[in-house]
């Protein structure tokens, strides 16, 4: 597969799709590109595939992609809807999202993603997007950072990891990995210092690209362009992303309780195909270790 990025539960997710070889289908994250291709090779040639991805980078892996029915959306796939709409079409067979970082983005320093590597805090998916982790770092209040690392970074120490990178910033502006990491690293539980740093990275990555608020958007878009019976893929690395994917395709709603008809029914667009969520095998585990957290779920539209 790409060196760009190794899919994960691959065989699970194309199955999880039911393709039909004639029929429209959407891979709202391309990223290198391995299930798209492996989507395409089950489509005849009347069949389509419209790819998203906001990152630049994933152009070149597309140009390997010669099937005539293959398109490649540069955008977010919070604007599902509108660009399908461009393109004329108004119901497609089946949507697969395979959510979070890739590993390319996590392996190139100079995107700021990884606590390997020293570089300037962007953490952008997109260029297009205004607001870096830099500038989130140095121009959040106290109260705000302390509410990202709390909800996105999970973190039991937010109010006072806050606290701290708000001192630290007022002798100098914190721009570098290095020096967020440096500012914060005695709130690192001993031996723990890896998740930590990894926790506060999340919270910052997440808040820059609205990852949570997007997600949503595109779950609830989803469910009105696929067709009845039609089958959406979702696989999440962390509590954060299944949590909202649970949430709709059980209840039909994100938070709260879901509504019912006068007979009790659940008033919700799609049914979950799989009870309990897939994992990956040890096997592949084993090969890929960020397989270890993906998590699938697999849902079809009720009507």
């Amino acid at each position: 597969m790409s060196k760009y990025h190794q899919p994960v539960m691959l065989k699970e997710c194309i199955e999880g799709l039911a393709i039909n070889p004639d029929g429209v289908y959407v891979d709202v994250t391309f990223g290198g590109g391995g299930h798209s291709k492996a989507i395409l090779e089950q489509l005849s040639e009347k069949g389509k595939l419209y790819a998203f991805d906001q990152d630049a980078d994933a152009k070149q892996e597309a140009k390997e992609i010669d099937h005539p029915g293959f398109y490649l959306i540069r955008a977010n796939f919070r604007y599902l809807k509108k660009y399908l709409k461009m393109y004329g079409v108004s119901k497609v067979d089946g949507i697969l999202a395979d959510l979070g970082i890739s590993s390319h983005q996590i392996d190139t320093p100079e995107r700021g993603f990884s606590t390997r590597f020293d570089a300037y805090l962007d953490m952008r998916m997109s260029e297009s997007i205004e607001v870096t982790a830099q500038d989130v770092v140095n121009e959040y209040s106290e109260s705000e950072l302390h509410k990202i690392l709390g909800m996105y970074g999970e973190l039991k120490n937010a109010k006072t990891v806050a606290s701290t990178i708000v001192r630290a910033r007022q002798d100098a502006a914190i721009n570098t990995v290095e020096e967020l990491k440096s500012a914060v690293k005695r709130h690192a539980p001993r031996g723990r210092e890896f998740k930590f740093f990894a926790q506060v990275f999340q919270a910052l990555r997440i808040e820059v690209n609205e990852e949570i608020q997007v997600l949503e958007v595109m779950l609830e878009q989803a469910a009105e362009v696929l067709k009845p019976q039609g089958r959406l893929v979702v696989m999440s690395y962390h509590s954060l992303e299944d949590r909202p994917v649970k949430n709709y395709i059980q209840k039909g709603r994100f938070r709260g309780e879901a509504e019912k008809d006068m007979f009790g029914n659940v008033l919700k667009p799609l049914r979950a195909i799989n009870r309990k969520i897939i994992t990956a095998q040890e096997e592949e585990i084993a090969l890929n270790n960020r397989a270890r957290s993906a998590k699938l779920r697999i849902a079809e539209k009720l009507f």
